[in-house]
């Protein structure tokens, strides 16, 4: 089992996968449990995740997302989706428009997270068109896809991705 600073360092997007390895049951529900368990505004989990193993359906998905084939060759695809409706009961205009939003990206970053420490891959997808899912997911008033991640055994690690060093991302307060 990798620590979490290691599992954060090896993270990578993975675009091929191993192609007759299937995601077996047990890690995909070790893997949403983590999603389940981020951090949500007033622990609403105002988001749905959806689980897409028909080929067909994340065939289609690849095409809503400017063709990013990996999408379609790996085993499964997890859309994330606020669920406007639930945060706006609670937190109004702000929890339909920020908290929800909020909400189902920390707990796609989980899962990100939780699929490295299972030994799969992943990649985050945030470009995609959304009309488009919706009707793909046959998603109901006020469920909005934000984020799909691509998983499944990496057939290849890609090199690491260089950062911006702190002093460029990060600001500290310099009153004592």
């Amino acid at each position: 089992m990798l620590g979490f600073f290691e599992t954060v360092r090896i993270r990578h997007s993975i675009r091929k996968y191993q192609p007759d390895m299937p995601v077996e049951a047990e890690k995909l529900h070790a893997i949403l449990e983590m999603a389940c368990a981020a951090p949500s505004a007033g622990d609403l989990q105002a988001y749905r995740i959806h689980v897409i193993s028909k080929q067909s359906t994340r065939n289609a998905l690849a095409k809503a997302a400017d063709k990013q084939e990996f999408i379609s060759e790996a085993p499964i695809c997890l859309v994330f989706c606020t669920d406007e409706i639930k945060a706006e009961e609670k937190y109004g205009d702000r929890g339909k428009q920020l908290y929800t939003v909020q909400d189902a990206t920390i707990a796609a970053a989980y899962a990100q997270l939780a699929i490295v420490a299972a030994g799969l891959g992943s990649t985050w997808v945030g470009f995609f068109d959304e009309k488009n899912v919706e009707e793909l997911l046959s998603l109901e008033a006020g469920i909005k896809p934000v984020a799909m991640l691509s998983l499944g055994y990496p057939a290849e690690i890609p090199e690491a991705s260089s950062r911006q060093p702190l002093d460029k991302v990060v600001v500290f307060d310099s009153k004592s």
